[in-house]
Protein backbone atom coordinates (compact mmCIF):
# COMPACT_ATOMS: atom_id res chain seq x y z
CA UNK A 1 0.00 0.00 0.00
CA UNK A 2 1.51 3.75 -0.84
CA UNK A 3 1.05 6.33 1.25
CA UNK A 4 0.70 10.01 -0.50
CA UNK A 5 1.35 12.84 1.11
CA UNK A 6 0.12 16.52 0.00
CA UNK A 7 2.45 19.11 1.01
CA UNK A 8 2.88 21.47 -2.06
CA UNK A 9 0.56 24.35 -0.68
CA UNK A 10 1.31 27.35 0.73
CA UNK A 11 -1.71 28.35 3.33
CA UNK A 12 -2.11 31.38 3.43
CA UNK A 13 -4.39 31.53 6.50
CA UNK A 14 -1.79 31.02 8.49
CA UNK A 15 1.51 31.97 7.00
CA UNK A 16 1.24 35.89 8.31
CA UNK A 17 2.02 33.62 11.55
CA UNK A 18 5.11 31.47 10.54
CA UNK A 19 6.49 33.21 7.51
CA UNK A 20 7.86 31.17 4.94
CA UNK A 21 7.79 27.54 7.26
CA UNK A 22 5.80 25.00 5.47
CA UNK A 23 2.58 24.27 8.17
CA UNK A 24 3.55 20.82 8.04
CA UNK A 25 7.17 21.56 9.20
CA UNK A 26 6.25 22.95 12.21
CA UNK A 27 7.50 21.27 15.50
CA UNK A 28 5.81 18.30 17.21
CA UNK A 29 7.39 17.64 20.64
CA UNK A 30 10.47 18.59 18.82
CA UNK A 31 9.71 16.56 15.82
CA UNK A 32 8.20 18.31 12.64
CA UNK A 33 4.84 17.58 12.05
CA UNK A 34 5.04 15.70 8.26
CA UNK A 35 8.23 13.74 9.09
CA UNK A 36 6.24 12.47 12.38
CA UNK A 37 3.41 11.44 9.98
CA UNK A 38 5.93 9.92 7.87
CA UNK A 39 7.41 7.91 10.09
CA UNK A 40 4.63 6.62 11.50
CA UNK A 41 3.30 5.81 8.24
CA UNK A 42 6.34 3.82 6.87
CA UNK A 43 6.31 1.87 10.88
CA UNK A 44 3.01 0.38 8.93
CA UNK A 45 5.27 -0.47 5.90
CA UNK A 46 4.04 1.75 3.71
CA UNK A 47 5.55 2.90 0.34
CA UNK A 48 5.92 6.47 0.99
CA UNK A 49 5.07 9.33 -1.57
CA UNK A 50 5.29 12.98 -0.83
CA UNK A 51 4.47 15.96 -3.19
CA UNK A 52 6.09 19.29 -2.68
CA UNK A 53 5.92 23.08 -3.69
CA UNK A 54 6.27 25.69 -1.97
CA UNK A 55 9.63 25.49 0.13
CA UNK A 56 10.40 22.33 -1.04
CA UNK A 57 13.27 22.39 0.10
CA UNK A 58 12.29 22.53 4.01
CA UNK A 59 10.27 19.41 3.49
CA UNK A 60 13.29 17.67 2.23
CA UNK A 61 14.86 18.75 5.30
CA UNK A 62 12.42 17.66 7.55
CA UNK A 63 11.82 14.25 5.69
CA UNK A 64 15.85 14.10 5.70
CA UNK A 65 17.40 10.22 5.52
CA UNK A 66 14.05 8.64 4.82
CA UNK A 67 12.63 6.46 2.14
CA UNK A 68 10.48 9.31 -0.08
CA UNK A 69 9.86 9.44 -3.96
CA UNK A 70 8.93 12.82 -3.93
CA UNK A 71 6.96 15.09 -6.84
CA UNK A 72 6.96 18.19 -7.18
CA UNK A 73 4.00 20.67 -8.64
CA UNK A 74 5.65 23.68 -10.15
CA UNK A 75 2.57 25.26 -10.15
CA UNK A 76 1.32 25.39 -6.66
CA UNK A 77 1.28 28.92 -6.40
CA UNK A 78 -1.78 29.06 -8.45
CA UNK A 79 -3.44 25.43 -8.56
CA UNK A 80 -4.89 23.14 -5.59
CA UNK A 81 -4.17 20.13 -4.08
CA UNK A 82 -5.95 18.21 -7.10
CA UNK A 83 -2.75 19.55 -9.51
CA UNK A 84 -0.36 18.20 -6.73
CA UNK A 85 -1.92 14.46 -7.02
CA UNK A 86 -1.90 14.78 -10.43
CA UNK A 87 1.91 15.01 -10.92
CA UNK A 88 2.17 11.96 -8.49
CA UNK A 89 -0.63 10.53 -10.73
CA UNK A 90 1.63 7.16 -11.78
CA UNK A 91 1.69 6.23 -8.26
CA UNK A 92 -1.74 6.08 -8.06
CA UNK A 93 -1.75 2.03 -8.51
CA UNK A 94 -2.96 -0.74 -5.83
CA UNK A 95 -4.03 0.47 -2.82
CA UNK A 96 -3.63 3.80 -1.27
CA UNK A 97 -4.33 6.49 1.62
CA UNK A 98 -4.02 9.72 0.38
CA UNK A 99 -3.52 12.64 3.19
CA UNK A 100 -2.57 16.33 3.78
CA UNK A 101 0.80 16.67 5.37
CA UNK A 102 -1.05 19.70 7.90
CA UNK A 103 -2.90 17.12 9.76
CA UNK A 104 -2.23 15.76 13.20
CA UNK A 105 -3.64 12.38 14.30
CA UNK A 106 -3.01 9.41 16.12
CA UNK A 107 -2.40 5.75 15.05
CA UNK A 108 -6.14 4.85 16.23
CA UNK A 109 -7.49 7.01 13.61
CA UNK A 110 -5.17 5.32 10.94
CA UNK A 111 -6.25 1.74 12.15
CA UNK A 112 -9.67 2.70 11.69
CA UNK A 113 -9.27 4.21 8.29
CA UNK A 114 -7.24 1.06 7.33
CA UNK A 115 -9.52 -1.76 9.02
CA UNK A 116 -12.65 -0.11 6.97
CA UNK A 117 -13.32 -2.90 3.91
CA UNK A 118 -14.94 -0.51 1.37
CA UNK A 119 -13.26 0.73 -1.64
CA UNK A 120 -13.58 4.31 -0.74
CA UNK A 121 -13.81 5.72 2.79
CA UNK A 122 -12.52 9.06 4.24
CA UNK A 123 -12.38 10.03 7.88
CA UNK A 124 -14.69 12.24 9.57
CA UNK A 125 -15.59 13.67 13.05
CA UNK A 126 -19.17 13.38 13.77
CA UNK A 127 -18.51 15.11 17.00
CA UNK A 128 -17.70 18.13 15.54
CA UNK A 129 -20.44 20.14 13.38
CA UNK A 130 -20.24 23.80 14.54
CA UNK A 131 -16.76 24.66 14.27
CA UNK A 132 -14.27 23.44 11.85
CA UNK A 133 -13.34 24.22 8.15
CA UNK A 134 -14.83 21.48 6.04
CA UNK A 135 -18.33 19.58 6.54
CA UNK A 136 -20.15 16.74 5.30
CA UNK A 137 -23.62 15.77 4.87
CA UNK A 138 -23.87 11.99 5.02
CA UNK A 139 -26.62 10.04 4.50
CA UNK A 140 -27.69 6.91 7.05
CA UNK A 141 -25.34 4.36 5.92
CA UNK A 142 -22.53 6.89 5.71
CA UNK A 143 -22.04 8.36 2.26
CA UNK A 144 -21.59 11.31 1.42
CA UNK A 145 -24.44 13.71 -0.08
CA UNK A 146 -23.17 17.65 0.37
CA UNK A 147 -19.89 18.85 1.55
CA UNK A 148 -18.32 22.47 1.57
CA UNK A 149 -17.07 24.97 4.19
CA UNK A 150 -20.07 26.95 3.89
CA UNK A 151 -22.59 23.93 4.42
CA UNK A 152 -25.23 25.11 6.68
CA UNK A 153 -25.36 23.89 10.30
CA UNK A 154 -28.68 21.96 9.69
CA UNK A 155 -26.97 19.94 7.26
CA UNK A 156 -24.07 19.26 8.65
CA UNK A 157 -23.48 15.40 9.77
CA UNK A 158 -19.73 15.70 10.40
CA UNK A 159 -16.27 17.53 9.67
CA UNK A 160 -13.56 16.01 7.47
CA UNK A 161 -10.47 15.26 9.10
CA UNK A 162 -8.20 14.96 5.65
CA UNK A 163 -7.20 11.63 5.26
CA UNK A 164 -8.75 9.31 3.18
CA UNK A 165 -8.13 5.52 1.76
CA UNK A 166 -8.59 4.29 -1.91
CA UNK A 167 -8.79 0.53 -2.65
CA UNK A 168 -7.53 -0.89 -5.66
CA UNK A 169 -10.66 -1.86 -7.37
CA UNK A 170 -11.07 1.74 -7.45
CA UNK A 171 -8.14 3.11 -8.66
CA UNK A 172 -8.44 3.46 -12.10
CA UNK A 173 -11.93 5.38 -12.34
CA UNK A 174 -10.35 7.62 -9.48
CA UNK A 175 -7.41 8.18 -11.94
CA UNK A 176 -9.33 8.41 -14.98
CA UNK A 177 -11.46 11.20 -13.14
CA UNK A 178 -8.33 12.94 -11.76
CA UNK A 179 -7.33 13.19 -15.45
CA UNK A 180 -10.18 14.41 -16.87
CA UNK A 181 -11.09 16.94 -14.38
CA UNK A 182 -7.33 18.35 -14.80
CA UNK A 183 -7.72 18.29 -18.38
CA UNK A 184 -10.89 20.55 -18.64
CA UNK A 185 -8.62 23.24 -16.57
CA UNK A 186 -9.75 22.19 -12.69
CA UNK A 187 -6.95 23.54 -11.18
CA UNK A 188 -8.59 25.14 -8.39
CA UNK A 189 -9.78 22.14 -7.13
CA UNK A 190 -8.82 20.25 -4.19
CA UNK A 191 -8.08 16.63 -4.30
CA UNK A 192 -10.95 15.08 -2.60
CA UNK A 193 -13.25 16.81 -5.42
CA UNK A 194 -12.12 13.80 -7.31
CA UNK A 195 -14.20 12.03 -4.71
CA UNK A 196 -17.10 14.41 -5.11
CA UNK A 197 -17.74 14.38 -8.21
CA UNK A 198 -18.68 10.56 -7.88
CA UNK A 199 -20.78 11.20 -4.90
CA UNK A 200 -22.24 14.10 -7.17
CA UNK A 201 -23.55 12.22 -9.94
CA UNK A 202 -24.34 8.82 -7.35
CA UNK A 203 -22.02 6.96 -9.79
CA UNK A 204 -20.25 5.30 -7.25
CA UNK A 205 -20.58 5.87 -2.84
CA UNK A 206 -18.52 7.52 -1.11
CA UNK A 207 -18.69 6.31 2.45
CA UNK A 208 -17.08 7.76 5.49
CA UNK A 209 -15.70 6.67 8.92
CA UNK A 210 -16.00 8.30 11.72
CA UNK A 211 -12.60 9.22 14.61
CA UNK A 212 -14.77 8.04 17.30
CA UNK A 213 -13.62 11.20 19.45
CA UNK A 214 -9.80 10.46 18.74
CA UNK A 215 -7.65 14.09 18.75
CA UNK A 216 -6.83 15.26 15.44
CA UNK A 217 -6.11 18.64 14.07
CA UNK A 218 -5.45 20.25 10.82
CA UNK A 219 -3.47 23.52 10.53
CA UNK A 220 -5.23 26.04 9.16
CA UNK A 221 -4.81 28.75 11.77
CA UNK A 222 -2.20 29.12 14.36
CA UNK A 223 -4.89 28.31 17.29
CA UNK A 224 -4.75 24.91 15.60
CA UNK A 225 -1.33 24.44 15.90
CA UNK A 226 -1.71 25.33 19.68
CA UNK A 227 -4.29 22.78 20.65
CA UNK A 228 -1.80 20.02 18.99
CA UNK A 229 0.78 21.40 20.78
CA UNK A 230 -1.82 21.68 24.51
CA UNK A 231 -2.85 17.95 23.80
CA UNK A 232 1.02 17.24 23.30
CA UNK A 233 1.59 18.65 26.95
CA UNK A 234 -1.63 17.21 28.26
CA UNK A 235 -0.66 13.49 26.97
CA UNK A 236 2.58 14.04 28.19
CA UNK A 237 1.23 14.42 32.22
CA UNK A 238 -0.64 11.52 31.78
CA UNK A 239 2.57 9.43 31.01
CA UNK A 240 4.11 10.96 33.70
CA UNK A 241 1.11 10.06 36.24
CA UNK A 242 0.68 6.92 34.69
CA UNK A 243 5.13 6.08 35.28
CA UNK A 244 4.72 7.51 38.97
CA UNK A 245 1.68 5.06 39.40
CA UNK A 246 3.62 1.88 38.52
CA UNK A 247 6.56 2.95 40.40
CA UNK A 248 4.43 3.38 43.73
CA UNK A 249 2.99 -0.18 42.90
CA UNK A 250 6.18 -1.57 42.74
CA UNK A 251 7.67 -0.16 45.96
CA UNK A 252 4.77 -1.11 47.58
Amino acid sequence: MKAILLAAGRGTRISRMIEDVPKSTLPIAGVPLIRRTAQMLLDYGFELVVCVGYQANKIYKALEGLPVQYYTNPFYDVTNSIASLWFARNELQGDAVVLNADVYFSKDILNLVLNDKREVSMAIDKTRTEIGDYFFSTTDNGCIEKYGKELPLTSRSCEYVGLAKIESSFMPIFTERLEELVESHKHSLWWENVLYSFADTKEQNIYTVDVKGEFWAEIDYFDDYERILKHIEKEEKVRILKRIKREEEVRV
